[in-house]
């Protein structure tokens, strides 16, 4: 028999693991949200129950909250209040497991599948590792068992190792995404086109597939051109000109 799967929240990373479920053979029986409209596109999308209210959720072994992290202390309350006897899991990257006791829960844990997501264009996270912990070995199977339902790669992590990881995520997507922009904007002001970066945006991905990141490093700070670095800043306003000074030392740094 499947477990009865609710899921608190309907964002991008809610959304994610809703449809992965569904793929894993065992979809949520429903979804709540703070907006009616999102809980009904999400519950629409997977087939199941949906609703603004969470009372109205119907009895669930097992509850994924998924919301954002300013709020997940008091969704995770009202969750534990309402549902006593669930289990109760979260998918913050950076929030303690210890939340979820603190809320009154007394089966709980975290499922943290490791990837940027956008509930408009979901990926599939079976090949993403996905990270997960628990309040005891009992239910750590248990939660190991949901997590397989969502990715074939599944490992344990404290949640000091998982704050570590999130901020380590931080540096690897969200930094270089700002510097994407940070691009984007040069090209922009220039009248270039920034669809010619992605190849090499593309090509610098891959390398880090190959070797290591600091093997992989390029340019003039790798080379310490500091002719060129000079020319680059003097191009550039002080705000952009601080950030490329700051990187270009990190870089030569680590290549000394």
């Amino acid at each position: 028999m499947s477990d009865r799967i609710v899921l608190v929240g309907a964002g991008n990373m809610a959304t994610a693991i809703a449809c992965s479920l569904k793929e894993g053979g065992n979809a949520p029986v429903a979804v709540w949200s703070r907006t009616l409209e999102s809980a009904a596109l999400l519950g629409d999308r997977v087939g199941c129950a949906f609703t603004d209210d969470l009372a109205s959720l119907p009895a669930a072994d097992i509850i994924i909250i998924s919301v954002a992290d300013n709020a997940l202390r008091d969704v995770a309350a009202a969750v534990a209040h309402s549902f006593p006897d669930a289990l109760l899991l979260h998918t913050a990257g950076s929030i303690s497991m210890d939340a979820l006791r603190e809320a009154g829960a007394t089966k709980y844990g975290v499922l943290y599948p490791m990837q940027t997501v956008n509930k408009n264009s979901p990926v599939s996270l079976k090949n993403i590792t996905t990270f997960i912990e628990a309040c005891n070995d009992t239910i750590t199977e248990q939660v190991k068992n949901i997590a397989t339902l969502v990715s074939d790669k599944v490992v344990y992590a404290t949640s000091e190792q998982r704050c570590s990881l999130h901020v380590a995520a931080v540096f690897a997507c969200n930094f270089p995404n700002a510097v994407y922009n940070m691009a984007y904007e040069l090209m922009q002001r220039n009248g270039l086109p920034f669809d010619a970066m992605l190849p090499l945006i593309d090509e610098a991905a891959r390398k880090v597939h190959r070797m290591s990141p600091l093997e992989a490093q390029t340019g003039p700070a790798r080379r310490g051109d500091n002719n060129v670095m000079n020319a680059h800043k003097s191009m550039l306003d002080d705000e952009l000109a601080n950030i490329y000074e700051t990187l270009s030392n990190y870089i030569m740094k680590r290549n000394r």
